[in-house]
């Protein structure tokens, strides 16, 4: 299966009423965050169905995919390189992994970023220094998210640490999407260890920003969402 094939089954998957929804959805329009992104109107489902189809395309391929102006395209190259990383040896998951931070800046939207962050940065650096993520969590929007959701995997294997002191670190962060993700992350972590959870949000819930709280707290029990809300914990 070559990667002019995989495009032709893009093409022909092609579903023009669904693009014009997606554009809307992940903000293409002029000033948004995903300005310009073009869509082909392909469901996650299906784009993971192609990315199986094409699982065996080389590296060299994915950097040409990778770079495409189409979205799925993109995702498409991603969840091609999260096969990959599961089958890799360390050497392997090293190759993956640099490959994917040499091709950031077309990790370029939320669902981009979350369907693939955890799964090869945080999945390369669970048993590493992380000092990389901190280097991203300086970054531009997209960084800084990378940043926080690689964090997801040390989150599912119990490790804490990295993902409460980039929370902390990008507490005081102007955008929403960073709001939301820090939050998310935050909330993964009460799923696992309340206490750890509210460790940190009772020193920190006055100073968040109000979606990165209201993401944090969202499974709390009504009356305790309610005193962190009205600030009175």
């Amino acid at each position: 299966m070559s990667l002019a094939e995989l495009q032709k089954t893009v093409k022909e998957n092609t579903n023009a009423y669904l693009a014009e929804f997606l554009k809307r959805f992940f903000k293409t329009g002029k000033g948004d965050y995903a300005e310009g992104d073009i869509f082909a109107g392909i469901k996650v489902p299906d784009s993971r169905k192609i990315a199986k189809q094409f699982k065996d395309l080389s590296l060299e391929d994915l950097s040409v995919l990778i770079k495409s102006k189409i979205h799925e395209e993109r995702l498409i190259a991603l969840f091609i390189l999260v096969d990959k990383m599961k089958k890799a040896d360390e050497k392997g998951k090293e190759k993956i992994s640099k490959f994917y931070l040499k091709n950031l800046k077309y990790v370029n939207n939320w669902d981009l970023v979350d369907l693939s962050a955890e799964k090869i940065i945080g999945e390369y650096l669970f048993d590493k220094e992380k000092k990389l993520l901190f280097e991203l969590a300086k970054g531009d929007l997209w960084e800084r998210r990378i940043a926080v959701m690689s964090t997801f995997n040390f989150i599912k294997k119990n490790d804490y640490k990295t993902t409460l002191k980039i929370s902390r670190f990008l507490l005081k962060d102007k955008h929403d999407l960073i709001h939301k993700a820090v939050g998310w992350m935050l909330r993964e972590i009460g799923n696992r260890d309340i206490n750890t959870e509210e460790d940190f949000l009772k020193q920190h819930y006055k100073d968040m920003p109000r979606t990165m709280l209201r993401y944090a707290i969202e499974k709390f029990p009504e009356k305790k969402r309610k005193a962190y809300l009205q600030g009175k914990i």
